[in-house]
């Protein structure tokens, strides 16, 4: 989710690359460093955590698909933990898990997967992905990578930053479609719902395209479709243009001497959110703790070409096609 920067540890000397010389003012880089060949624990670390999201994704999975096939939204009438329990004394329903696992991994993996091959591009090292397994309302508390060298200039930065939510916004997209497109009308089913999904507005706009006649209120979304939800939540909540989310990282390279402004904006703007969901309230405490600076990078001068501004535009629109104020509430309450 987040592509973490810290130091070299574990990590021997690669090759050095020639000085940087902004505005003639000759600048040493450091040498990029390379992970040794055979990193097991790293590798054993990244698999068990997989496997354990795995299954903790199939026993949520379980749950929307049991929710589908009753016509009632998913943890209806079932508290939290229900599923885990469920599936402890019933195993084979991780099965019915696989079509909402499967699909949500799949996003996580495209993403963080956009941050690692961006990373090797750069000759830069990275993690692999860790995946964090979690008894949460999606199983998951995401993925993320670790950067373990520095980042040389503002285009690798921005590159390695954006990688992950486009190409996971890709992947989610062709997933909400056909969850959408294949989902059940059952009349009335938001309001007798014990949760509710926020609908963002590129949820709305394929409601509208693909399902015109359906009132969005009566439309329950199949496992895929949940998944591919959680997907478009994972990217909003990445671009947040905040300390080293993938929008921070994204708003250090167009701006650096901005960054420190824009995230604590966004913490501002969290807090009122968190009327509506109290769940931007913990966001903003986690952005405090993560800090407001930007680890530096070794060239900050040179700027970002018109391909890299478009970019960042589209950035933007994909943040706001993906956000929701809201995304999680109770009918009535």
């Amino acid at each position: 989710m987040v592509p973490s920067m810290d130091g070299g540890d574990g990590y021997r000397q690669y090759t050095a690359e020639p000085s940087i010389e902004p505005v003639g003012i000759r600048i040493p880089v450091p040498p990029y460093y390379r992970a040794r060949r055979g990193d097991r624990r790293s590798a054993t670390i990244a698999a068990v955590l997989f496997v354990f999201t795995v299954l903790s994704t199939l026993t949520v999975g379980a749950e929307f698909a049991a929710a589908y096939r009753a016509n009632v939204g998913p943890f209806t009438g079932a508290s939290l933990f229900g599923p885990y329990i469920a599936v402890f004394f019933h195993p084979a329903l991780l099965l019915t898990g696989l079509p909402f696992a499967f699909t949500l991994l799949g996003i996580l993996l495209a993403h963080e997967l956009g941050h690692f091959f961006a990373c090797r591009y750069y000759r830069i090292p990275a993690s692999y992905p860790y995946f964090i397994p979690a008894p949460t309302l999606i199983g998951t508390m995401g993925a993320f990578i670790r950067i373990r060298a520095p980042i040389i200039h503002r285009k690798a930065l921005f590159d390695i930053g954006l990688a992950g939510p486009v190409v996971g916004f890709a992947f989610a997209v062709p997933a909400l479609v056909v969850g959408i497109a294949t989902s059940k009308v059952v009349p009335g089913v938001e309001a007798h719902s014990w949760i509710v999904f926020g609908s963002p507005w590129l949820v709305k706009i394929f409601e509208a395209v693909l399902r015109p006649d359906v009132r969005p209120s009566d439309l329950l979304l199949n496992p895929v479709g949940y998944a591919a939800w959680v997907g478009l939540f994972v990217t909003a909540l990445n671009l947040l243009p905040a300390s080293q989310l993938d929008g921070g990282h994204v708003v250090y390279a167009l701006a650096p001497e901005r960054h420190r402004y824009f995230s604590l904006a966004a913490i501002v703007a969290l807090v009122p959110l968190s009327y509506f969901w109290g769940g931007w309230l913990l966001w903003a405490v986690l952005l405090i703790f993560l800090g407001l600076r930007h680890p530096p990078i070794l060239d900050p001068w040179e700027p970002l070409d018109a391909k890299r501004m478009l970019w960042a535009v589209a950035a933007l629109a994909i943040f706001v096609l993906c956000f929701t104020p809201v995304p999680f509430s109770v009918p009535g309450g």
